[in-house]
């Protein structure tokens, strides 16, 4: 199960790998938990394209684009590729906004006091200025965000899966798809409710528009305000 082959080992690398490493290597726990989950993307991307050449036999562009909806959004009712329902990101952007501040502050209820990060596995814990003038730590950010939000999670839950999952689920492949994109973060069980929320946008967009980049827009978001957050505590911004 496809699924599986890329919760598990992400599971396995929060909860016990990475314990078993944080006594044993002289580094911030924070950092190392960061580096095991780019590595647990790195395999997500490696799974994807695994998965992609088998069932394609090739990794040609020209066939992959399609087969991953790496293409222009496509009108719902025609299926005909329309390059102006790129102007749709535009509320879609705000409805993210919007959910996502709604995710932050009603977080508490949403998950209670018993779903709260361990020490360490947050990566906004590491906004310390111990890491003031580490420029290096921004190079790992623009690693980390090329493989959550392009190469990683997205290539594979609205890339590989999602085209697939319309003959089985039908209309509902959207909200499937949200789902287990939920719950593969065993990784951050913490944020399983906000993850929920905050993504539904990504699967609906992708899926009515047939479009991989609609969920790469709004999931990079994200990414930008990591950078952001990495730029500013490297800087000796924080503190």
């Amino acid at each position: 199960m496809i699924w599986l082959a890329a919760a598990a080992p992400m599971g396995l690398l929060a909860w016990v790998v990475w314990p078993a490493l944080r006594v044993r290597v002289p580094m911030h726990p924070g950092m190392l938990f960061w580096f095991l989950m780019i590595l647990g993307m790195v395999w997500q991307c490696v799974l994807s394209l695994l998965v992609l050449r088998k069932e394609l036999g090739t990794l040609r562009w020209s066939t992959l684009a399609p087969r991953i909806w790496a293409q222009h959004p496509r009108d719902p009712e025609t299926g005909r590729a329309r390059v102006r329902l790129w102007w749709v990101l535009v509320p879609l952007i705000a409805v993210f906004g919007v959910i996502t501040l709604l995710a932050d502050w009603f977080g508490p209820f949403l998950g209670g006091r018993w779903l709260s990060a361990p020490q360490g596995t947050d990566v906004r814990q590491l906004a310390d200025p111990q890491f003031a003038g580490q420029w290096w730590i921004l190079a790992v950010a623009v690693v980390s965000s090329v493989f959550n939000y392009l190469l990683g999670e997205e290539l594979l839950f609205r890339g590989v899966l999602l085209p697939r999952m319309r003959g089985v689920f039908g209309r509902a492949d959207w909200f499937v798809n949200n789902v287990l994109f939920t719950l593969y973060h065993v990784h951050k069980f913490w944020v399983l409710p906000s993850v929920f929320l905050t993504s539904l946008p990504f699967s609906w967009a992708a899926a009515r528009y047939r479009t991989i980049w609609f969920s790469v827009v709004l999931h990079g978001i994200e990414g930008i305000v990591l950078l952001v957050m990495v730029t500013a505590v490297v800087g000796g911004l924080v503190g």
